[in-house]
Protein backbone atom coordinates (compact mmCIF):
# COMPACT_ATOMS: atom_id res chain seq x y z
CA UNK A 1 0.00 0.00 0.00
CA UNK A 2 1.37 3.41 -0.95
CA UNK A 3 2.39 5.74 1.89
CA UNK A 4 -0.16 8.36 0.73
CA UNK A 5 -2.97 5.80 0.88
CA UNK A 6 -2.01 4.85 4.46
CA UNK A 7 -2.07 8.51 5.53
CA UNK A 8 -5.41 9.07 3.78
CA UNK A 9 -7.00 6.15 5.62
CA UNK A 10 -5.83 7.61 8.94
CA UNK A 11 -7.56 10.92 8.15
CA UNK A 12 -10.67 9.81 6.30
CA UNK A 13 -13.55 8.52 8.36
CA UNK A 14 -15.49 5.61 6.82
CA UNK A 15 -18.45 6.96 4.85
CA UNK A 16 -20.85 4.80 6.87
CA UNK A 17 -19.55 6.39 10.07
CA UNK A 18 -20.02 9.88 8.62
CA UNK A 19 -23.61 9.07 7.59
CA UNK A 20 -24.43 7.50 10.96
CA UNK A 21 -22.93 10.43 12.89
CA UNK A 22 -24.80 12.92 10.68
CA UNK A 23 -28.15 11.20 11.27
CA UNK A 24 -27.51 11.04 15.01
CA UNK A 25 -26.32 14.67 15.17
CA UNK A 26 -29.26 15.94 13.10
CA UNK A 27 -31.73 14.06 15.31
CA UNK A 28 -30.31 15.37 18.59
CA UNK A 29 -30.08 18.88 17.16
CA UNK A 30 -33.72 18.91 16.09
CA UNK A 31 -34.95 17.19 19.25
CA UNK A 32 -33.20 19.64 21.59
CA UNK A 33 -33.47 22.82 19.53
CA UNK A 34 -29.70 22.87 19.16
CA UNK A 35 -28.91 22.61 22.88
CA UNK A 36 -27.19 19.29 22.09
CA UNK A 37 -24.95 18.73 19.05
CA UNK A 38 -24.53 22.42 18.22
CA UNK A 39 -20.75 22.69 18.83
CA UNK A 40 -17.72 20.89 17.46
CA UNK A 41 -14.25 21.92 18.59
CA UNK A 42 -15.69 25.20 19.80
CA UNK A 43 -17.21 26.10 16.43
CA UNK A 44 -20.96 26.17 15.89
CA UNK A 45 -22.73 23.34 14.13
CA UNK A 46 -25.83 24.31 12.18
CA UNK A 47 -28.33 22.46 10.02
CA UNK A 48 -27.99 23.28 6.33
CA UNK A 49 -31.01 22.35 4.23
CA UNK A 50 -30.66 22.03 0.47
CA UNK A 51 -32.98 20.82 -2.26
CA UNK A 52 -31.89 17.46 -3.67
CA UNK A 53 -30.66 18.02 -7.21
CA UNK A 54 -32.11 14.70 -8.37
CA UNK A 55 -35.01 14.05 -6.00
CA UNK A 56 -36.16 17.63 -5.42
CA UNK A 57 -36.67 16.70 -1.75
CA UNK A 58 -35.29 18.75 1.12
CA UNK A 59 -32.06 17.33 2.53
CA UNK A 60 -30.68 18.50 5.88
CA UNK A 61 -27.04 18.21 6.93
CA UNK A 62 -25.40 19.05 10.27
CA UNK A 63 -22.26 21.00 9.42
CA UNK A 64 -19.55 22.87 11.23
CA UNK A 65 -19.79 26.53 10.30
CA UNK A 66 -17.88 29.72 10.83
CA UNK A 67 -19.89 32.90 11.19
CA UNK A 68 -18.73 35.93 9.24
CA UNK A 69 -21.05 38.79 10.03
CA UNK A 70 -24.54 37.58 9.08
CA UNK A 71 -23.13 34.95 6.71
CA UNK A 72 -22.28 31.30 7.32
CA UNK A 73 -19.16 29.61 5.92
CA UNK A 74 -19.03 25.91 5.08
CA UNK A 75 -16.12 23.74 3.92
CA UNK A 76 -17.01 20.82 1.66
CA UNK A 77 -14.29 18.57 3.07
CA UNK A 78 -16.37 15.39 3.06
CA UNK A 79 -13.91 14.05 5.63
CA UNK A 80 -11.05 14.19 3.12
CA UNK A 81 -12.73 11.82 0.66
CA UNK A 82 -12.17 12.27 -3.06
CA UNK A 83 -15.77 13.26 -3.85
CA UNK A 84 -17.53 16.48 -2.98
CA UNK A 85 -20.29 16.05 -0.38
CA UNK A 86 -23.87 15.68 -1.62
CA UNK A 87 -24.95 18.94 0.01
CA UNK A 88 -22.36 20.78 -2.10
CA UNK A 89 -23.69 19.36 -5.37
CA UNK A 90 -27.23 20.23 -4.24
CA UNK A 91 -26.49 23.88 -3.53
CA UNK A 92 -24.52 24.31 -6.76
CA UNK A 93 -27.64 23.10 -8.59
CA UNK A 94 -29.93 25.32 -6.49
CA UNK A 95 -28.25 27.94 -4.27
CA UNK A 96 -31.43 28.67 -2.29
CA UNK A 97 -30.87 27.08 1.14
CA UNK A 98 -31.91 27.41 4.76
CA UNK A 99 -29.62 27.48 7.76
CA UNK A 100 -30.87 26.61 11.22
CA UNK A 101 -28.72 27.87 14.07
CA UNK A 102 -30.23 26.48 17.24
CA UNK A 103 -33.86 27.68 17.05
CA UNK A 104 -33.26 30.46 14.49
CA UNK A 105 -33.74 29.64 10.79
CA UNK A 106 -32.70 31.90 7.93
CA UNK A 107 -33.24 31.66 4.20
CA UNK A 108 -30.00 32.09 2.34
CA UNK A 109 -28.29 32.10 -1.00
CA UNK A 110 -25.11 30.05 -1.36
CA UNK A 111 -22.09 30.97 -3.42
CA UNK A 112 -18.89 29.02 -3.97
CA UNK A 113 -15.71 30.96 -3.32
CA UNK A 114 -12.64 30.88 -5.55
CA UNK A 115 -9.04 31.99 -5.59
CA UNK A 116 -7.64 34.11 -2.77
CA UNK A 117 -11.02 34.41 -1.05
CA UNK A 118 -11.35 30.62 -0.90
CA UNK A 119 -7.78 30.22 0.40
CA UNK A 120 -8.33 32.81 3.14
CA UNK A 121 -11.63 31.30 4.23
CA UNK A 122 -10.36 27.71 4.16
CA UNK A 123 -7.54 28.75 6.47
CA UNK A 124 -10.18 29.86 8.98
CA UNK A 125 -11.47 26.27 9.07
CA UNK A 126 -7.93 24.96 9.59
CA UNK A 127 -7.48 27.45 12.44
CA UNK A 128 -10.66 26.18 14.14
CA UNK A 129 -10.09 22.46 13.50
CA UNK A 130 -6.58 21.55 12.34
CA UNK A 131 -7.77 18.26 10.78
CA UNK A 132 -9.06 20.35 7.84
CA UNK A 133 -5.39 20.67 6.78
CA UNK A 134 -5.16 16.86 6.78
CA UNK A 135 -8.37 16.61 4.75
CA UNK A 136 -6.86 18.88 2.09
CA UNK A 137 -3.74 16.71 1.94
CA UNK A 138 -5.77 13.48 1.77
CA UNK A 139 -7.56 14.38 -1.46
CA UNK A 140 -6.49 15.65 -4.85
CA UNK A 141 -9.62 17.80 -5.24
CA UNK A 142 -9.80 21.37 -4.05
CA UNK A 143 -12.09 21.45 -1.04
CA UNK A 144 -14.76 24.05 -1.75
CA UNK A 145 -15.68 26.81 0.66
CA UNK A 146 -19.25 28.07 0.46
CA UNK A 147 -20.65 31.32 1.81
CA UNK A 148 -24.37 31.43 2.62
CA UNK A 149 -25.68 34.97 2.82
CA UNK A 150 -29.14 35.77 4.21
CA UNK A 151 -31.78 36.87 1.68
Amino acid sequence: MAERDKKNRMVQQPKGFIRFFSVLNRGFYKLTGGRVASKFHGAPVVLLTTKGRKSGKERTWPLLTIKQGDSYLFAGSNGGHHEHPHWYHNLVADPSVTVRERKKTINGRARVTTGAEREELYQKFVDVYSTYADYAKATEREIPVVVVEPV
